[in-house]
């Protein structure tokens, strides 16, 4: 699973312009699944972005997580961080899973979320979505389980 989480004031997720998704402090998380991922990926992966030392505390420093804060979580999913762009100008997204496996599991990591008592909301998976955010800080962090399998993260 890939991520892109980022530390937000407020964000907010529209669809056919309804708002779906939104939250006030706390993390936007960009995610998206590959074939080979597994619950054990999407547990670490949610795990790893709840218990993330990214928000300050009272000396300004990365001390508390999104656990520790109260923040929220808006979840969306985007198939297109496995873009694979090595050949011609039209990007590749063949490294991303089906829609029917990876629905599914998007939606495990919001119950999963949701199970660790963290206020999470989310856009429509598979619609063309609009996302607005103010990003604090701003704070930007790409997480990977795969690089985490060979030692890395």
């Amino acid at each position: 699973m890939r991520a892109i989480i980022q530390r937000v004031a407020n964000a907010s997720v529209t669809v056919a312009e309804q708002i779906v998704g939104q939250i006030e402090t706390g993390l936007l998380v960009l995610l998206a699944v590959s074939p080979s991922d597994t619950s054990d990926d999407l547990q670490k992966l949610a795990d790893k972005i709840l218990n993330l030392r990214i928000f300050p505390d009272a000396h300004d420093r990365f001390d508390r997580s999104l656990i520790d804060c109260q923040g929220q979580l808006l979840v969306v999913s985007q198939f297109t961080l496995y873009a694979d762009t090595r050949k011609g100008r039209r990007p590749s997204f063949t490294g991303a899973a089906a829609p029917a496996l990876a629905e599914p599991m998007v939606d495990q990591f919001i119950a999963y979320c949701r199970g660790q008592g963290i206020t999470t909301a989310s856009g429509q998976f598979g619609a063309a979505m609009q996302v607005q955010l103010i990003n604090d800080g701003p704070v930007t962090i790409i997480l990977d389980t795969a690089e985490w399998q060979h030692g890395r993260g």
